[in-house]
């Protein structure tokens, strides 16, 4: 009976019960994993990437370099805090603050595990849950695109402006994706409820072909692929994360929103990005890859998802999030910024509503019979095919030849250069090449050799 009710997915009336000190645990827990993720992360990056490009990477500063990154932030906190002379000097303070507490708070929804017991009391591993706690996820990364703005602001130059205004940009266009690709799992899941959704996604899909039914995955995942995808790409340009980090393109903006900052300024605005990138594979865990449930091997064993297991199972999905960050950070060349804002304005947001009305239709047929289903999925795919193979392509014109450019220019047009590279001489000075007698002149009486 235990097992069992340790297994169980914990709901919206299993929250605020906790006594004061539990709750104190929770929070405290949330903040000491945020910052050993940013130490972990920082080291765990540098790591991978030096495997990438065939270098050992930090493997000093203790085992396996593991302090280097304790080691940099002693560094940064007895570095000189400098403060330009044009800032804003309040806004200039809570700026990194903003950011750090907003990636920091979404962490509170995010459910580590299922009903435990802590010291006799059944508690659910997540800090709280409400009846809409996606949106509360969404709110916090929206709140912390201010403080991005406001530090590039207050800096009183114009490099992090730009930064600053690069990223609101980036991080509200890309927030429309995302917000788009979590309705998806709204309508499938049919709650808001973090906890829900992993609940939700606890059970296996069934299948019914040709009156047998057969197991599918319950990950969204894989059901909602295309939602998937499109909101692990918008986690990335939401974070500012390479290949889209143009907030910080050094190559153009020096350091970005953050370049007036040092000393333990800077330090909170490193620690809320990485943050920030392991909130957002926590949440990515959370909506699509079942939470904190066990993947399909190793929930053939009964207690896969009861106990404290699950928190290692939800560790792993995370860790393996961040390596794919890490991993198009050190395979991918950054974006122009024309093309980023292109792809997610004419790209990812066409797709994403366009996929929402192909799911929204394929759930209000779901109660049909099976030949109504055949034609009511029939019908379109049928004639989205016939217009797909009828659609009249455009053939590229053939380019004209070098020549046919040469004829075709208006009169009175620029001298060209000769087509075949060879400079002919000038007619206006002529090369004299004086012919010289051979120097054979005898020796006189008076020459002697030297």
């Amino acid at each position: 009976m235990n097992a069992v009710y340790l297994a169980q997915d914990p709901t919206l009336a299993d929250f605020g019960r906790d006594p004061w000190w539990l709750v104190l645990g929770k929070v405290l827990f949330a903040f000491v994993f945020a910052v050993l993720a940013t130490l972990l992360g920082v080291w765990f990056e540098r790591r991978v990437v030096g495997r990438m490009a065939v270098r050992p990477g930090p493997n000093q500063v203790g085992p396996f370099g593991l302090l280097q990154t304790l080691a940099d932030g002693l560094k940064m906190a007895f570095k000189e805090d400098i403060l330009p002379k044009a800032a804003d000097k309040v806004v200039y303070f809570f700026a990194p603050t903003i950011s750090v507490i907003c990636a920091v708070t979404a962490l509170s929804v995010v459910p580590f595990g299922p009903m435990v017991s802590i010291f006799g009391h059944w508690t659910p591993l997540q800090v709280t849950d409400v009846s809409v706690a996606v949106l509360v996820l969404l709110a916090c990364s929206s709140m912390g695109i201010y403080g991005i703005v406001l530090g590039g602001w207050a800096s009183g130059s114009t490099y992090p402006l730009l930064g600053g205004l690069r990223s609101s940009a980036q991080m509200i266009s890309y927030e429309v994706a995302m917000g788009l690709s979590i309705v998806a799992v709204f309508m499938t899941a049919g709650t808001m409820s973090t906890s829900g959704i992993v609940a939700a996604q606890g059970d296996a899909t069934r299948l019914t072909v040709f009156g047998t039914e057969l197991p599918a995955p319950g990950w969204y995942a894989i059901l909602l692929l295309p939602s998937f995808v499109i909101f692990f790409i918008a986690t990335v340009g939401e974070t500012n994360r390479a290949p889209f980090d143009l907030p910080e393109a050094e190559s153009e903006l020096v350091a970005g929103f953050m370049t007036e900052y040092s000393s333990l300024k800077f330090a909170l605005f490193m620690l809320s990005e990485y943050v920030s990138m392991v909130t957002m594979s926590a949440v990515t865990t959370t909506l699509f890859l079942g939470g904190w449930r066990a993947p399909w091997p190793i929930t053939l064993w009964e207690g896969a998802n009861s106990g404290w297991w699950p928190m290692l199972w939800f560790f792993g999905k995370v860790i393996a999030l961040v390596f794919v960050f890490v991993w198009l950070r050190g395979t991918l060349p950054r974006l122009r910024y024309d093309q980023f804002m292109r792809f997610g304005w004419k790209v990812l947001l066409p797709i994403n509503l366009v996929w929402i009305l192909v799911l929204a239709g394929l759930r209000s047929i779901e109660d049909w019979d099976t030949q109504g289903k055949l034609i009511a999925v029939g019908i379109p795919a049928g004639v989205l095919l016939v217009a797909t193979l009828l659609w009249p392509s455009r053939k590229p014109q053939p380019k004209p030849t070098l020549q046919e450019q040469v004829n075709n220019r208006p009169h009175g047009s620029f001298p060209l250069p000769p087509m075949d590279l060879q400079v002919p001489p000038s007619p206006r000075t002529r090369r004299v090449v004086a012919e010289r007698e051979p120097a054979n002149v005898a020796a006189g009486p008076d020459s002697r050799e030297v």
